[in-house]
């Protein structure tokens, strides 16, 4: 699948989904440094600095393949409970009208929006509406990095939408069995502490002269977290596949809770 990835920060998203098997074709993002770890990592691939510019028909114009995805972690600041609580109206959180305004110009396959769990209050109804309104039937859940083997919580909203699929909901019946592609919560094999170069009193030797990659980590999306929900994605080629996994989408992340109760989290 291409994937045109928005919002795209450090690329943590386009990352784990093209280690489930998937092909970033562009990226648009505006922070300078984040678009340098974007231009080392593809160099071949565009990125664009600004995502009110941009229009599918740019994207035709600049030989940009179709993408089969578009998905985007678009801006968290007035949706944070440490934010300023404006939520979609939010002069920030508002771009989220803009990459809803490229679904509907590319008209991809699959949509995957990534925000922080306070979105399920502060907008997530007008979300899931506008994917809807589009003619997307819309899974939403909540994944913590700790299910993909992160010693750290960081619980994350995604909204999973897939075109053509209205009334899908009414053939899914109830809770299926996990399939091989939602890996279950696993603690080996990840280092206990993030290459950082803490200190004994828990500050970075590093923060100082580097703010922009600190705060560039800080806003990314772990790409583990990124790569399950692509081959989920991947395992829904069609229509049987779709409803078996789906509804495993659905269901995953509103049990997080029952099954890993360590990961504190709430759907």
């Amino acid at each position: 699948m291409n994937v045109l990835d928005l919002f795209s920060g450090i690329g943590g998203l386009a990352l784990g989904l093209q280690r489930a098997g998937m092909r970033p074709v562009a990226f648009c993002e505006a922070d300078p440094f984040a678009r340098a770890v974007l231009a080392r990592h593809w160099p071949s691939r565009l990125c664009y600095p600004d995502i009110r510019q941009l229009t599918a028909e740019r994207l035709r114009t600049d030989g940009v393949p179709h993408p089969d995805l578009l998905c985007g972690g678009f801006p968290c600041q007035d949706i944070s409970s440490a934010g300023s609580g404006a939520g979609l109206d939010g002069n920030r959180s508002a771009l989220w009208f803009e990459m809803l305004r490229l679904v509907e110009e590319c008209r991809p396959d699959w949509v995957v929006a990534e925000n922080v769990p306070a979105l399920r209050v502060r907008g997530a109804d007008r979300v899931l509406a506008g994917l809807e309104a589009a003619g997307y039937a819309c899974w939403p859940l909540v994944v913590g990095a700790a299910h993909a083997g992160a010693p750290h919580r960081r619980a994350r909203v995604f909204v999973v939408a897939h075109a053509g699929r209205a009334g899908l909901e009414d053939r899914i019946g109830g809770p299926a069995q996990p399939t091989p592609g939602l890996p279950t919560e696993r603690r080996r094999g990840w280092p206990a502490e993030p290459g950082l170069r803490r200190m004994a009193d828990g500050l970075s030797a590093r923060l100082d002269g580097r703010p922009a990659r600190i705060r560039a980590l800080g806003n990314a999306v772990v790409p583990g977290v990124a790569e399950m929900i692509g081959r989920a994605i991947y395992a829904a080629a069609d229509f049987t596949r779709s409803a078996n996994s789906l509804r495993n989408l659905a269901t995953f992340g509103a049990t997080t809770t029952r099954q890993y109760p360590a990961c504190g989290l709430r759907s």
